[in-house]
């Protein structure tokens, strides 16, 4: 293989955002959902094929304990949720992965399931690790109550009454997952059996799916216990809060290592984005219509980043900085002068990279996004990839350097010397096979770091050709030394992939891990991101959504930057 043009001259060709711009930890770490995001493309999938949802079984208690089943008909196949709740004793409560019990488990079953699969499911779903499963189980999942929000909901309800939105928005969810696992795990399907189906076309589907379904159950659920409770005085929730209620996420580093395990699906995820960014940008002229959705959005985006608030003090002060990001793009947009001018959309992007912190840039990029579905959704469908990392064993080693000073530059710049630069070590927990983030001199267990850190590795690969002065095959190279097949085989692949490689060093002493996890979530559509540290955070998943019962062609686009209820329903 010949080394390619530069990755940056392959992007400026087409008007991207080049590599080393959107691939920094700092950026990655700003990241927003757009139009492209993984719930997005589904909610549009669903409304764009009619798909039906159907109630099969719902035998729970007066308390909400018991088992529930949810089906949803796409064209070709059913997909059904099977739920499990029951009461927790409150000194075994916890989000953490050592957690035993939660207030609900689940399956996304592959067809209807029957009386048996139930059964079956009833003795291992609640174990979830522990359990056994089949290839007729897609994703394992399990959630916790936010318990004071569903008291509270299930209070007002019973009593005739709509709950504290201020309240609901404090929280903005009813349940949130502590774990949903797909792609093989525990021994669920394999990607590989659903990977060709229409439905499932794209990233993290039949995941999302389920967390949608869960979504559903959840309002119902809370709708049943007050019922019980209040008996005719009972209402139902509020269709628009019902909307406004996600399902909540507690995501902590076993995230992190799939961005760098798959680098490949990572450069097209990015690439999809960066594309539509391209397009959107290169528009001359604006309608009417494409000005007026613009300022819509822009006017909720201001009003979602308002409703922003969380704990975490770095996070707040990005928060408030963004919110005056958004204040001068406002008044920007106002002046009719700038919308007389051609490229509107270009020279916005421009504005914001001269004048935004990097939050309000890449807000920025999701909003440009907005208006314009026509001419950015069908990138959601190659958001995928089956492809991995492969060595080229005749490859010269001339040839394989060649390659490490033009792509790798970045890599090749950190001075690995300076034992802060590899500080950090990710590794597995042996209890819970779990990623964990590990200090190299203070921490047991660097022996069995996980090969994450890119940038050292292509360190010592570039030291070790140099000690070589024979122009021998990649082959026989890796003969020689096999600790190093591993790096070979991936500079050789993702030198053809310009976003597939985080440009940063994740074992820097600094680095900060939930930078990875926010890229990642982003991509999959979540808002409100609220850290609890440098390790995990909590998020809303499908906030704003419309229900399956309100899934038209409109909601299914309009549900971008939540806002809590108008007034009326306070």
């Amino acid at each position: 293989m010949k080394a390619n043009m530069s990755e940056s001259t392959q992007v400026a060709s087409r008007g991207m955002r080049s590599p080393e711009k959107v691939m920094r930890l700092s950026r990655m770490g700003s990241s927003f959902q757009t139009r492209l995001s993984f719930m997005r493309s589904l909610t549009r999938r669903i409304s764009k094929e009619k798909w039906k949802f159907e109630k099969i079984l719902f035998d729970v208690d007066k308390d909400g304990y018991g088992v529930s089943v949810y089906a949803v008909h796409t064209p070709e196949r059913t997909y059904s949720l099977i739920t499990f709740t029951n009461a927790v004793a409150a000194e075994m409560r916890t989000d953490r992965v050592v957690a035993e019990v939660w207030d609900a488990t689940f399956n996304l079953f592959d067809g209807l399931p029957t009386e048996a699969d139930i059964n079956r499911l009833s003795q291992n779903t609640p174990k979830q690790e522990a359990g056994r499963f089949s290839p007729s189980e897609l994703v394992l999942a399990r959630a916790n109550k936010s318990l004071r929000l569903f008291e509270h909901v299930v209070s007002c309800l019973s009593a005739g009454k709509q709950p504290d939105v201020e309240l609901l928005a404090s929280v903005g969810y009813l349940m949130r997952t502590t774990a949903v696992y797909g792609s093989g795990k525990f021994g669920c399907a394999d990607r590989e059996k659903i990977s060709k189906r229409p439905e499932t076309r794209g990233a993290f589907q039949v995941e999302l799916l389920t967390v949608y379904l869960f979504r559903w159950f959840t309002i119902e659920l809370v709708e049943h216990v007050a019922k019980q409770r209040g008996g005719e005085k009972a209402v139902s929730l509020n269709a628009e809060i019902s909307k406004y209620l996600g399902i909540g996420n507690a995501t902590g580093l076993g995230m992190a290592p799939f961005l760098i395990k798959h680098p490949v699906l990572i450069h097209n995820w990015v690439l999809a984005r960066e594309t539509a960014l391209s397009r959107v940008i290169a528009l001359e002229s604006q309608s009417p219509e494409t000005l007026t959705l613009f300022s819509k959005y822009l006017q909720r985006a201001i009003q979602h980043i308002a409703e922003w608030n969380v704990e975490d003090q770095l996070q707040t002060a990005r928060i408030l900085q963004t919110r005056e990001d958004l204040k001068l793009l406002s008044n920007w947009f106002a002046d009719e002068e700038n919308l007389k001018q051609p490229f509107l959309w270009q020279r916005i992007l421009h504005f914001a990279e001269i004048n935004f912190s990097l939050e309000g840039q890449e807000l920025t990029v999701s909003l440009l996004m907005e208006p314009h579905g026509e001419l950015v959704d069908d990138l959601a469908d190659d958001m995928q990839t089956s492809s991995g990392t492969e060595l080229e064993p005749s490859m010269s080693l001339t040839q394989l350097n060649e390659l490490l000073q033009k792509s790798f530059s970045w890599a090749l710049e950190i001075d690995f010397t300076d034992p802060e630069k590899q500080r950090r070590f990710w590794y597995y927990s042996e209890e819970k096979l779990e990623p964990r983030f590990g200090d190299r001199y203070a921490d047991p267990g660097a022996e069995q770091e996980m090969p994450l850190a890119v940038g050292r590795d292509v360190y010592l690969l570039n030291k070790k050709l140099k000690s070589i002065s024979a122009d021998i095959s990649v082959g026989k190279f890796v003969q020689d030394y096999p600790e190093f097949r591993h790096i070979v085989r991936r500079v050789q692949t993702v030198v053809r992939f310009p976003y597939a490689e985080i440009r940063d060093n994740i074992v820097d002493a600094e680095m900060r891990p939930i930078d990875l996890l926010r890229f990642k979530l982003a991509f999959f559509g979540a808002s409100k991101f609220d850290p609890k540290s440098e390790l995990w955070t909590r998020i809303t998943l499908f906030q704003g959504a419309p229900l399956p019962e309100g899934l038209s062609a409109s909601e299914a686009e309009e549900w971008a930057f939540p806002v809590i209820p108008v007034q009326e329903l306070r």
